[in-house]
């Protein structure tokens, strides 16, 4: 993994690096230097200005051009990101996300990077640090043909802001853990089914600090786990439930995050179309995204308690597997008919709610690829947030905000919880009309969340997987999303 450091120097022109990344914004006369370019006009001879006009460059958001120096700077390329128009208060952290994540990504094959992005505070230094780490992933675990340019080797943010280090230092923590995610949704379910991620889960979280349990098919059924085992008992590869927890002798809250873990999605017997079913090894991503930030907050010390459940099976269709109209009980105790055995996501978060209620949580919050209808509402990029609770709604996508990841809060209206009623068990998994999908999910969620705790729901189906190309620090395939919104609602929690 590409490592990061900081430099303090105030001086990018004689920094000793093999490629020097610097802002631009907008400007009535072409680009114009941003924070941390300081000085580079002078060093290049007057030429620099000129010479991105002769290219075209503008300075808008997202655009890179490469110049090389001739020795005019001690880097001999010198990498210009545009930033858009120039901010009329600080510069915004995820704008520098993602102008670092771009310049590292078309940096590939470079050993080391100086970025001299704005970073005159604390926050800006981590944010640069954190982009630049995650546009330089790639995956390339099963490629044994092709050129490929390794990743940038080593990034150096050069910024004199108090507590840069501590900033980048963290940014460090949690690069390594949306990186564990997204190396965990790419890879292919024959290499990732719910016991070999329940093995890794249990390796990495112990070397971290975690306490790490794992229930398999046996003791899930003794457990009554009705919808984890009725969910994996057509695959050949049975289901699991890992718990990670983490604790904190100063912690006065406790907060519990519930992953959806389906290592493959084929639909069951409601199967899937083959269209449908290709990107499905990306249906574990919530628990990933539960895994990673379990991680990262027993790394960074938080003065929470922190409790993750990982719900894993694979829906296969066989023999053995659940039908359309079968009846099974919870682990809260409750009946569910299964209508569509491709509505299963909700079915093994169920039982991950509940059994999350006996840790007392202060709250409890799942994340899950769960619905199409979520792509259809909000598209790719935007994550859907439910709750029990207002003011938990808004906390999640506020937090969400502040680590540059898109979501918008969703009402829950009651007058579609009719639709899950069932004429044979206490509720249905599936509404009869296809609108609204994402809500009533949420819904049927909600029937099982322990009286009294407050609880919300994260739907990322479409922002966990990028099936288009590369932008900004996201990458192709897998993205890690929500991993750094979880870890952000654990740091609001710590005391």
């Amino acid at each position: 993994m590409t490592t990061v450091r900081l430099n303090t120097t105030d001086n990018a022109v004689s920094f000793d690096t093999d490629a020097l990344v610097v802002g631009v914004h907008t400007g009535p006369d072409g680009p114009r230097p941003a924070r941390g370019a300081e000085g580079l006009e002078e060093a290049l001879g007057g030429k620099l200005a000129a010479t991105l006009g002769a290219m075209g460059v503008k300075g808008d958001t997202g655009e890179i051009a490469k110049v090389p120096t001739f020795g005019a700077l001690t880097a001999p390329l010198l990498v210009v990101v545009g930033l858009g128009d120039a901010p009329e208060g600080d510069y915004d952290a995820e704008a520098l996300r993602r102008a670092a994540g771009t310049a590292a990504r078309a940096l590939a094959g470079t050993t080391r990077v100086a970025l001299a992005l704005p970073a005159a505070s604390a926050e800006q230094a981590g944010a640069v640090a954190l982009g630049g780490l995650l546009g330089a992933y790639s995956f390339t675990k099963y490629r044994t043909t092709g050129e490929q340019a390794a990743p940038v080797a080593e990034l150096t943010v050069l910024s004199g802001a108090d507590g840069a280090g501590a900033a980048i230092e963290r940014a460090a923590t949690v690069a390594e853990s949306v990186t564990l995610v997204r190396d965990l949704v790419n890879t292919p379910p024959s290499d990732l089914w719910p016991a070999r991620f329940a093995d890794i889960a249990e390796e990495i979280g112990s070397k971290a600090g975690l306490s790490v349990e794992v229930l398999d098919e046996q003791a899930l059924k003794e457990g009554g786990y009705g919808g984890i085992v009725a969910v994996g008992q057509g695959s050949a590869n049975p289901p699991r439930l890992v718990r990670l927890a983490y604790s904190h002798p100063e912690a006065a809250k406790t907060i519990a995050f519930v992953g959806k873990g389906i290592t493959f999605d084929s639909g069951g017997l409601s199967i899937k179309p083959t269209s449908s079913m290709e990107w499905m090894k990306s249906d574990m991503g919530g628990a990933g995204a539960v895994f990673g930030a379990l991680v990262a907050v027993a790394k960074l010390g938080l003065k929470v308690n922190a409790v993750g459940y990982l719900c894993l099976a694979e829906n296969m269709p066989s023999g053995t597997a659940q039908r359309p109209s079968d009846v099974f009980t919870s682990f809260a105790g409750k009946t569910v008919e299964v209508l569509d055995t491709d509505a299963e996501g909700r079915l093994v978060l169920i039982d991950g709610i509940a059994r999350a209620g006996q840790d007392d949580p202060d709250v409890i919050v799942d994340v899950a690829t769960l619905t199409g209808a979520q792509i259809v509402a909000l598209g790719w990029r935007t994550a859907g947030v439910m709750a029990n609770d207002d003011e938990l709604r808004e906390q999640v996508v506020e937090t969400a905000g502040e680590q540059g990841e898109a979501t918008w809060g969703m009402p829950l209206p009651e007058e579609l919880r009719k639709g899950l009623d069932s004429p044979v068990a206490d509720i249905a998994n599936l509404h009869p009309e296809r609108f609204g999908g994402m809500l009533t999910a949420a819904i049927f969620l909600r029937e099982f969340v322990p009286e009294g705790v407050s609880w919300a729901h994260i739907d990322m189906a479409g922002p966990a997987y990028n099936k288009g190309e590369p932008h900004g620090y996201t990458p192709k395939g897998g993205t890690g999303a929500i991993t750094r919104t979880l870890v952000g609602l654990a740091e609001r929690y710590a005391g």
